[in-house]
Parts: C-alpha cells; structure tokens; sequence
C-alpha cells in the first residue's frame, strides 16, 4: 500500500493538507497503544508497526518536495543520486552567483536591505521552479516525471541556499 492509498488520497502532488493532518490523527487514533493495552503482544508490535508507518506517511506527504520525489517514485521514475552532475550548466552557474548574492550581505553597507533583496530573489526563483514542477507532476507521464526530476534537484538546491541565508541572518541579527 501507497502512502496516498494508507490515507485514501488521490496519488497526485496536490494535497490539502488540512484534510492530511486530520486523516493522519484518525489514523493514529486507531492505532494508539490504548487502543491495544489488553491485545496480544503480536497485535500490540502490529499497532506500533502501523502507527511508524502513518508516520513516516505523513512526514513525506506533508512536505512538498518529499511530496514530489515520494510521488516520482512510486511512478518509477529514478531520482539521480545527489553527487551526479547537473547538465543545466546555466543553473550551476544562476547557483554560484546566489552564493555570492548570499556572501555579500554581510559585507552591504545595509546588510538588511541586501539579506531582504537575496530573501526575496531566492523566493521568487524558487516558486518559478515549483510551479514548473507542479505542472509537470500534474502532467503524468514519463517526459514530465523527468523534467520534474530535474527541477526537484534544483528546488533541493534553493533548500540549501535558503539554509544558508537563514544562518546568515542568525549572524547579522544577533550582533
């Protein structure tokens, strides 16, 4: 059974995940230990399975980019491994230079004004490449699952990116 099937989900990348979070605390409700405490002790070590695999579940549906490859996976589409080289050298070279957007804000003669103008331009590539991929993945089929693919890794990229500008603020804002 399919994480989309366990919470009796349409298998798509669009999920309302209101109705998720309520799903998963039903589900956890039908397995909680209490519910066991006078079961078998195969019936109890069968609940716990249960409940570590809603978990595990809704940890992956809840987030979108987990979301994503969870969904290209179970379409058999195969995820690169991360050490494998991007060919979109215009990407690599788009990262370099966000890296260096990134470095220079704590050397700006405002440093608020450049973190909130590397904030905003990380954003809005970002969400240029998750609607790509929202596309993509609502399009289904094995030439958009591998353009998906691709821009999942990239949107992994702007995660990274966004982690580092993060720490930075920890940085400037805490001096």
């Amino acid at each position: 059974m399919n994480y989309f099937q366990l919470f009796g989900l349409d298998s798509g990348f669009e999920v309302d995940t209101l109705k998720l979070s309520e799903l998963y605390q039903a589900l956890q409700k039908s397995v909680h230990p209490d519910r066991f405490a006078h079961a078998s002790t195969q019936e109890q070590a069968m609940a716990v399975q249960k409940s570590a695999m809603i978990n595990d579940a809704y940890q992956i549906l809840k987030n979108p980019l987990q979301r994503a490859e969870y969904l290209l996976k179970i379409r058999g589409t195969e995820m690169p491994s991360e050490q494998s080289s991007f060919r979109d050298t215009g990407f690599l070279m788009q990262q370099m230079e966000l890296r260096e957007l990134i470095a220079e804000v704590k050397f700006s003669d405002d440093p608020e004004s450049a973190y909130s103008e590397a904030e905003q331009t990380l954003n809005s590539q970002y969400q240029q490449l998750f609607d790509q991929l929202t596309q993509q993945l609502a399009q289904d089929n094995s030439e958009s699952d591998t353009l998906a693919c691709d821009n999942l890794r990239k949107l992994k990229f702007y995660q990274k990116l966004h982690l580092e500008l993060e720490r930075l603020e920890e940085q400037i804002f805490e001096d």
